[in-house]
């Protein structure tokens, strides 16, 4: 088991940057690859960027440019940074941990383990 914890949400102006961060517990995250979701209300979960166990990562192409992904398996973190909010950006982030094998990453369902979300709100 694999409990996930999101911090460091909130209200930004467009333009500024958020560094959001996922604690786990329950398990080490080294050789666990972790990803970062978010969902706007009546929307599926959609795919942000990945960390993967190996310390590359791999990002939305729609985010490009504007994330960072960074993983401390010493400290059982991974973070989230983005730059160059847009209103567009507003949406609940979510941590998840543990692919499903063979079943991709993009997808939501094929993670095992969520937090709870850290809402992110972008103002004009």
């Amino acid at each position: 088991q694999v409990q996930l914890v999101e911090s460091g949400g909130g209200l930004v102006q467009a333009g500024g940057s958020l560094r959001l961060s996922c604690a786990a517990s329950g398990r080490t995250i080294t050789n666990l690859d972790m990803a970062w979701f978010r969902q706007v209300p009546g929307k599926e979960r959609q795919f942000v960027g990945i960390g993967w166990s190996d310390q590359r990562t791999s990002l939305a192409d729609f985010l490009k440019g504007r994330v960072i992904i960074s993983r401390d398996n010493a400290k059982n973190t991974m973070s989230l940074q983005i730059s160059s909010l847009k209103p567009e950006d507003t949406a609940v982030y979510y941590c998840a941990a543990e692919r499903r094998p063979n079943g991709g990453w993009i997808r939501a369902n094929v993670w095992n383990y969520w937090g709870q979300g850290t809402q992110v709100t972008v103002s004009l």
